[in-house]
């Protein structure tokens, strides 16, 4: 009960001090949270000011949930996340998307930046995730099940939904943009890849690998959640060595068009 009581604490917090009702979530990867920046008017609360929220420590995650107006659309955007490799659990690794559906959230877009797998993709690519293979070493769902939250076996076979997906291409066309539809694979990192292990992961059918997304999917999945994944490739995985810091680089390559995508979803997205 604790758990409840602390995701409780958390978004009253927020609601207290802010007069928007948020129904759609954003998750920001790596190099992406600008788009934060458009939201205005706007609430911002640093990740360490809210009860119990983790802190994220990594270059390119500014750390701060921004909560106001996008797209005539009430939004919670988190500008930076949270990884497992930092050292956190995934229950802290997934408290930012309770606290976005205790506060009313519907709808979640959850994004990162990628490695590409597949041979059709290329950096620059944005891909929606139809499906996940989850090699992290814990579900966020492990431990005793709290029924208020969702129930104790959730369904996995519509994480992405379909409707979603099917809107984001629709926008993607009116926008002459290229979009690809394919696996998205989480492994823990911080380190990148080996050839063999990205070699084993083609083999199992993933298109792009990355190092988060999947968890705060699940959990999504699990309180009911409807959500759509997009996927930024940055680097093209074998091709070259990775750094950090071209992954950052090729994020702020795509950012226009990422936005400009999220944006038209945001736009035409249905609530209840």
């Amino acid at each position: 009960m604790e758990y409840l009581q602390q995701i409780k604490e958390a978004s009253e917090y927020i609601s207290s001090r802010t007069n928007y009702a948020p129904k759609i979530g954003l998750i920001l990867g790596s190099g992406l949270g600008e788009l934060a920046d458009t939201i205005e008017p706007a609430d911002h609360f640093p990740y360490g000011e809210i009860p119990h929220f983790p802190v994220s420590t990594v270059s390119g995650h500014n750390g701060k949930l921004v909560i106001g107006k996008f797209e005539d659309k009430e939004v919670v955007a988190m500008q930076g996340r949270i990884h497992y490799y930092e050292g956190y659990s995934m229950k802290q690794v997934t408290f930012p998307v309770r606290v976005m559906k205790a506060l009313g959230v519907e709808v979640l877009i959850v994004t990162n930046a990628c490695g590409g797998l597949n041979e059709n993709l290329y950096v620059g690519a944005l891909m929606l995730i139809r499906d996940h293979i989850n090699m992290m070493p814990e579900n966020p769902l492990r431990g005793p099940n709290l029924d208020e939250l969702g129930p104790r076996f959730p369904d996995m076979l519509h994480t992405y939904d379909r409707e979603l997906i099917e809107l984001a291409k629709q926008v993607a066309s009116e926008k002459g943009q290229e979009v690809f539809e394919g696996v998205h694979c989480a492994v823990t990192g911080p380190t990148f890849e080996t050839n063999a292990e990205m070699h084993m992961l083609k083999v199992l059918g993933a298109d792009t690998v990355g190092m988060s997304t999947i968890p705060e999917a699940i959990v999504a999945r699990h309180a009911g959640i409807r959500t759509l994944g997009i996927s930024a490739v940055t680097d093209m995985s074998g091709m070259e060595e990775v750094t950090h810091e071209s992954v950052i680089k090729a994020a702020n390559e795509i950012k226009p068009r990422f936005i400009d995508l999220v944006s038209g979803v945001v736009r035409k997205t249905t609530l209840a």
